[in-house]
């Protein structure tokens, strides 16, 4: 390697691992300060360390391709702004030979996304899915956040606004253990005990609608007891195309062709449609590596004055563009009239045929 490829892939590498240390800060902060509650409440530490490890491995899959993305532009901006670059074209220095190691980098972070994304990723999510059935019910309801709806427990959804150790506030109950429709409870406050499988709530300036279901009315009280049933008996939750690796997701896809005789073709449809678009969808992920460096370097080098903010901003349009693409695209995944699967590559087209129109213009 030559002195001038290893000044350049160096300080790649430098503001790389920099811009990864801060993302991964940024990503993970909300995930740290959980961390912190959940010790301070006494969660057990083998609670908090699985917590922890299955929180982290989904970040990668944006930290990686935006730290590249944000090393290509601030490293090639600033070569360009102090005319290194000219000094190279003077000198007759080849500027693909320049670029190769940063590009060699990137295709063995774009390697290292395709086993994150089919390996750790879903055996995450997995491990996540199951870990409130794992532990006791105070642990289990110090990882039942505030401020989303909670379906783990079956026939009943769950919602409260706040926690303070086993009181909650603001509590939506979803009651829809009767067959033939929904009832709807409301309570200022509760207080969350077991007897033994069983949860037990006892609620405080309540509002129940109906009282009964299938007669119309509403009925307030100043206390009222709900009990969920089997709420903390173990259960093993069905894995979802997210859950399942490389190798479970292929063969599920294919065991759905297989049976499609015996279903009926909206329901194959659908259901392939949804694991194939989470199939392609984590090698688009991957690839956003490799994409971000051919696309950064050419528009570092364009950017001459102001390299720092300018080129944040370029980095902050550009992946905002590429995940917003996928995440409507991943929206869609039910729908297979629109090819969801084909569909969801098209943020890779578009860096990929911009490359091939700035790279030779800038080089």
């Amino acid at each position: 390697m030559k002195i001038l490829e290893r000044y350049v892939l160096s300080s790649f590498l430098a503001a790389f691992g920099l811009a990864w240390l801060i993302l991964s800060f940024v990503l993970t902060v909300g995930l740290l300060v959980r961390i912190i509650q959940l010790i301070i409440q006494g969660l057990p530490a083998h609670a908090v360390g699985l917590f922890m490890l299955v929180g982290f491995p989904g970040t990668l899959t944006l930290t990686i391709p935006i730290a590249l993305l944000v090393s290509s532009l601030l490293v090639f901006s600033r070569l360009s702004a102090d005319s290194e670059i000219a000094a190279m074209r003077a000198c007759g220095v080849n500027l693909l030979s320049i670029i190769k190691w940063p590009a060699v980098f990137a295709v063995a972070m774009t390697l290292l996304g395709f086993y994150v994304n089919h390996e750790i990723v879903p055996r995450s999510h997995e491990v996540s899915r199951n870990l409130k059935s794992e532990i006791s019910v105070d642990a289990g309801l110090t990882l039942l956040e505030p401020g989303r709806i909670i379906d783990d427990f079956e026939d009943y959804r769950l919602f409260f606004q706040r926690r303070e150790g086993n009181w909650v506030y603001d509590l939506l109950i979803f009651d829809g253990s009767d067959t033939n429709g929904t009832r709807e409870i409301r309570a200022e406050k509760a207080l969350i005990t077991t007897n033994e499988t069983d949860l037990v709530l006892d609620m405080y300036k309540v509002r129940v609608d109906p009282v009964e279901i299938g007669r119309p009315g509403v009925a307030q009280a100043d206390r009222f007891r709900q009990t969920v049933p089997q709420a903390m008996k173990r259960r093993e939750f069905k894995r979802k195309e997210k859950d399942l690796r490389f190798f479970e997701l292929r063969d599920r896809i294919g065991e759905i062709r297989r049976n499609a005789a015996n279903l009926p073709k909206k329901a194959v449809r659908k259901n392939l449609s949804i694991f194939r678009t989470e199939y392609h969808l984590r090698f688009v992920y991957a690839l956003a590596s490799i994409c971000f460096v051919l696309v950064g370097v050419p528009l570092g080098i364009r950017t001459q004055r102001k390299e720092s903010t300018v080129g944040m901003a370029v980095s902050l349009a550009v992946a905002l563009s590429y995940y917003v693409c996928v995440i409507l695209v991943k929206s869609m995944d039910k729908h297979d009239a629109f090819h969801p699967y084909l569909l969801i590559w098209l943020p890779v087209a578009v860096c990929l045929a911009l490359s091939a129109y700035l790279i030779p213009k800038n080089l």
